[in-house]
């Protein structure tokens, strides 16, 4: 039976859109005003709250993807591949927990989301919930600690590419 070297072409569409996505989130966070108590979603916020859900619809998917789709053959050592797939859960984890967080926060806000800016979505924590509120600050915390995750991503994929010089970046490449 032969492995394949590379991911298949959906699992690297999906894996570009979600970084294209996330690009535009951090962009969209760093820029758009502070939200305060009476905050409305509209211009850069707006937006944010669009991309969030459209991240979280294509993490769906791309879970969706992986849990029924062979990765290639890694041909990484044991504590490499290791360190390899505890990165990769922490991704996945945050990058479903931070727009859910987000979800729940604007929820606190009586803020109506919407799947790619036309299907509603519903509430998940009432107007006016401490709760809901907390979760924003949660949100912030671990959007900081999704891009250091990134950064270190970024990190291990230039180590491949530039210092080990194997094959490791190419497996995930568009073309």
């Amino acid at each position: 039976m032969h492995t394949p070297l590379r991911y298949d072409a959906l699992a690297r569409l999906l894996h570009w859109l979600v970084v294209a996505l996330v690009g535009a989130q951090f962009v969209l966070g760093w820029t758009m005003p502070d939200v305060h108590r009476d905050t409305q979603p509209v211009g850069l916020i707006a937006a944010h709250l669009i991309v969030g859900t459209s991240l979280l619809a294509a993490m769906a998917l791309r879970i969706l993807w992986r849990a029924t789709h062979r990765p290639p053959a890694s041909e990484l050592s044991r504590p490499l591949h290791a360190v390899s797939t505890l990165t990769h859960v922490a991704l996945y984890a945050l990058l479903v927990a931070v727009p859910v967080l987000g979800w729940i926060n604007a929820s606190s806000r009586a803020w109506p989301l919407t799947l790619f800016g036309a299907f509603p979505l519903p509430a998940l924590s009432p107007a006016g919930s401490t709760f809901g509120h907390a979760m924003g600050d949660i949100h912030s915390v671990l959007a900081w600690a999704l891009f250091a995750l990134i950064c270190l991503h970024v990190a291990a994929a230039l180590l491949h590419r530039f210092v080990f010089r194997d094959r490791v970046v190419q497996r995930m490449a568009l073309w």
